[in-house]
């Protein structure tokens, strides 16, 4: 998808070759419809029966079997012919979206069922199913633009499916429902403009096809019938004239096909401007150092034995238990599937269907989170990637503006006011300005600040930020990382930050939990990472990260074998297959998080004493 404007592409488009060749085309398509029945209607009704056995003397493509001029009758029947295709296609792009996005609205039975009747509809032959519905509703103009238009509804609706499922899945859709937003409105602000590109294109595209089938059900007698006439039935008039007058078929079938070519002209015209192009520069500017932390306070979020699991028996989250005080900054840890991010989710309620997320005790703020789980305002979400945060829709000021509407009741100059102080506040620059502008018209590090300001639009007082940093280059990491510490200390709030980078963690928490499997293995403050870690997995990690004082001829420390995989949960230790202090214990027994030490938990059965820097 372009990173320029849709409006902008089609503009440029327009002034190539390409471009100009359909704007002609369909300007003089426009033209013929509209003024030629005025123009030509009466010598496309006059009868000249002394012109039919002079071979259509006078008339550029012959006459009729009436001696009615036929470049005049196609013309008139112009209007006819594309307001019929016209109609069809607007009956097959409609059926086509509301087929397309009842699964996101209805219920799991409806939903199979919708799915699989488009499915099945989609697999029967085209041809065969407009005439199957030409038979069922009749001869006439009516009963083809019926036929044609139902026929077109199953690949829309197909298309739009796919299309749906894409964006239902995407982040900024997931925060939509956390915020309250309605299934209706859900399809009609977020799901509907993001597809309208590709279905425009389809739409385009298959008008040629409609155009063509509508024609062939005319000219078979089905479609438009005596006295009107399209290009079909003029086609179908002048077939027992072929072999005398060849010439009187080919104005009607020329016409056929420089409409096809006109409406495939309109497509390519589009096709070309969804193009891609590059991406805008990569903005970048000055962020204080950060103040220092809160000191933490009460419990503000409790999750005891927190599980997620899905069907199969599939469980990457076994009995996470943590405990994080206001204000206080901790870090998630751990490789790639170690759960750490769906850990992240399932404290936020953001857990994909169909996984179920279990605790014995889930609390955040004093609220149980098992029974009421929206948390409003007061719990920030920054994902991991940005660009799938943010609608590419909508301007990004408006996004930020819908939170405080929706949870704080704000009037929308209230909440526009707002969205333009927050992106202020997070350092982004003329945000007046960027507030009108859409995701993709910000740099990497600019969208991972708009959604920090995101979640600063109400007061939150937990901020969890799912590897925040990631594919962002060295210098704009540190920005968002000292903009997270800067809105810490302005606000008060407490930080989850789930990162696989240490340094990272080490640089802006205050308190470090490992994870390994599904569960947490260590929890320790940070200032005892290089020295203090009682884990060998623990000191693995910290092994395989170097610093400035390691060897450059040395090989850099690797960890041995591999992550288990979320349906590989073998009893015992899972990190014992790994570990070279592994015994017959770590295999067959699965060690508690208990405490260790003055200020530390680790759930190992060799847990390594701590050595002296």
């Amino acid at each position: 998808m372009s990173n320029a404007s849709f409006a902008h592409r089609l503009r440029r488009t327009l002034r190539t070759p390409l471009g100009v060749t359909a704007l002609v085309a369909v300007t003089a398509l426009a033209l013929v419809t509209v003024l030629g029945p005025a123009l030509l209607g009466a010598a496309a009704d006059r009868v000249d029966t002394s012109a039919i056995g002079g071979g259509g003397a006078g008339h550029l493509f012959g006459v009729d079997h009436l001696g009615r001029d036929v470049a005049a009758r196609v013309v008139v029947a112009t209007g006819l012919t594309i307001g019929l295709t016209l109609l069809a296609t607007a009956i097959g792009t409609a059926g086509g979206l509301l087929l397309g996005v009842a699964p996101a609205m209805l219920g799991t039975r409806l939903r199979r069922f919708v799915t699989a009747t488009v499915g099945v509809l989609v697999a029967f032959p085209g041809l065969l199913f407009v005439l199957f519905l030409a038979t069922i509703f009749g001869l006439g103009s009516t009963g083809a633009v019926l036929a044609v238009g139902l026929a077109t509804v199953p690949p829309a609706a197909r298309l739009v499916q796919n299309l749906t499922a894409g964006v239902i899945g995407s982040d900024y859709v997931a925060a939509a429902r956390i915020l309250g937003v309605g299934r209706v409105r859900l399809v009609l602000r977020h799901v509907l403009p993001n597809i309208a590109e590709p279905v425009v294109l389809f739409t385009s595209q298959t008008m040629a096809q409609i155009l063509v089938s509508f024609s062939g059900l005319s000219f078979l007698g089905i479609g438009v019938q005596p006295p009107e006439y399209d290009w079909g039935r003029l086609l179908n008039e002048q077939l027992d004239q072929i072999y005398v007058q060849p010439i009187v078929a080919l104005a009607p079938g020329a016409a056929i096909i420089l409409a096809g070519l006109t409406f495939s002209l309109v497509g390519e015209v589009l096709a070309r401007a969804s193009g891609s192009e590059s991406s805008p520069p990569f903005a970048r500017d000055e962020v204080p150092a950060p103040a220092p932390a809160t000191a933490p306070r009460d419990v503000l979020l409790q999750a005891d034995d927190l599980r997620v699991t899905f069907p199969g028996g599939l469980t990457p989250v076994r009995g996470v238990s943590l405990s994080i005080a206001e204000g206080e900054a901790v870090g998630l840890v751990g490789e790639s599937g170690s759960g750490k991010s769906l850990t992240a989710l399932a404290l936020a309620g953001l857990v994909p269907h169909p996984g179920r997320v279990t605790a014995a005790a889930l609390r955040f703020d004093g609220a149980d989170l098992l029974t009421r789980p929206r948390t409003g305002t007061s719990m920030a979400m920054v994902f991991q990637d940005p660009m799938a945060s943010l609608n590419p829709a909508l301007r990004v000021g408006r996004q930020l503006a819908e939170v405080t509407e929706v949870h704080l009741g704000h009037s929308r100059s209230q909440a526009a006011a707002r969205a333009v102080d927050r992106l202020e506040a997070v350092r982004i620059p003329e945000p007046e300005r960027r507030a009108g502008q859409r995701p993709h018209e910000y740099s990497g590090g600019m969208r991972q600040r708009a959604m920090i300001g995101m979640g600063l639009m109400g007061e939150p007082k937990l901020i969890i930020a799912d590897e925040p940093t990631t594919a962002l280059d060295v210098l704009v990491q540190q920005q968002v990382l000292d903009l997270l510490a800067k809105v810490r200390a302005e606000s008060g709030a407490a930080l989850i930050l789930v990162s696989h980078d240490i340094a990272v963690v080490a640089q802006v928490c205050r308190r470090v939990m490992v994870m390994y499997g599904g569960r947490v293995v260590e929890e320790l403050p940070v200032e005892k990472l290089r020295t203090g870690a009682a884990h060998p997995y623990t000191r693995a990690l910290v092994g395989a990260v170097p610093t400035m004082s390691t060897d450059r001829e040395s090989r850099l420390a690797t960890i041995p074998g591999r992550p288990p995989e979320p349906a590989e949960r073998p009893g015992g230790c899972a990190f014992a297959p790994r570990c070279a202090l592994a015994t017959d214990r770590c295999l067959r027994e699965t060690p508690a998080l208990e405490d260790h030490g003055t200020a530390g938990r680790v759930a190992c059965w060799h847990p390594v004493a701590e050595v002296v820097a």
